[in-house]
């Protein structure tokens, strides 16, 4: 039976940190969160996110806009965020309403103020190994791994998944501890095949128990970042839970395992954007 890799500990651990250095620091990290529209799952993250703030002593502001805001009163609010010193950190919470320009809005916050590490700049970074700020999702499931004491180094990893939010940066991330990195898609032929080849198989498919245990090899380490809800409305992963869990040698739970610790990333992001802002070490 496999070891369950608990992001909800692991998380409390990282933000009891954040608590103490941003204690330290002269001026409280800020962060911003912009949401248009009325999406519920995505008022919930944000109450969350403020709720997060909160518990670290993070100044945190909420723009709850309606969904008829312009692009354009939308990238002024953004220009507004990127001239204020009290706010280090701005995101932009997705979707938007379909008459915005994800792109153009993403584009127009600040490289330095960009703790979702969407911009293409820090994508750039995250290419070539020398960034400030991770996406949150990717950066949760290596410090999860690192936790697990999971040895990257060598092992085949296979990311079901190639968005740019997860997929992409994740297989980035493998790469950059030599993992050996296979990416499966909606196209991928014999999609089984390769996740059994898998050492670590990282699900982020958005589809509810897609992986089942004939899918993985015993003794695999499997991270499951889909949150999904099951036919009962409870909310679930990408993975099989049981069935997997009991040919595995290491799991992520739904929920509590990869969902804390992207939020505890973006605090993580917030507090190092604040430091480079303010030249502190």
């Amino acid at each position: 039976m496999a070891k369950i890799i608990s992001g909800k500990e692991i998380a409390a651990n990282i933000k009891q940190q954040i608590k103490a250095e941003t204690e330290t620091l002269p001026q409280k990290p800020g962060l911003a969160v912009v949401i248009v529209g009325d999406d519920p799952a995505s008022h919930v993250y944000v109450k969350n996110k403020r709720k997060d703030c909160e518990e670290v002593g993070f100044l945190s502001e909420e723009y709850a806009l309606p969904a008829q805001t312009s692009q354009q009163e939308l990238l002024a609010l953004i220009d507004q965020l990127n001239h204020r010193a009290d706010i280090n950190g701005i995101l932009i919470q997705l979707p938007l309403p379909k008459h915005c320009n994800e792109k153009a809005v993403l584009e127009a916050v600040l490289p330095i103020k960009d703790v979702d590490a969407f911009h293409p700049a820090n994508v750039g970074r995250i290419m070539i190994g020398d960034y400030h700020f991770l996406p949150c999702t990717p950066a949760g499931v290596m410090e999860m791994l690192d936790h697990a004491g999971v040895e990257i180094d060598g092992k085949h990893c296979v990311v079901v998944g190639r968005s740019n939010i997860v997929g992409k940066p994740m297989a980035m991330l493998l790469l950059h501890k030599n993992g050996t990195v296979t990416i499966c898609h909606s196209r991928t032929k014999n999609l089984a095949e390769f996740c059994r080849s898998a050492d670590i198989l990282v699900a982020a498919v958005g589809q509810a128990g897609f992986i089942t245990a004939d899918m993985v090899k015993n003794g695999a380490v499997v991270i499951d970042v889909g949150m999904n809800r099951g036919v009962d409305g409870k909310l679930c992963g990408d993975v099989a839970y049981e069935e997997v869990a009991a040919k595995a040698s290491f799991v992520t739970p739904v929920p509590g395992g990869v969902g804390p610790m992207t939020r505890a990333m973006l605090l993580k992001n917030t507090l190092t954007a604040a430091k480079l802002q303010n030249a502190l070490k």
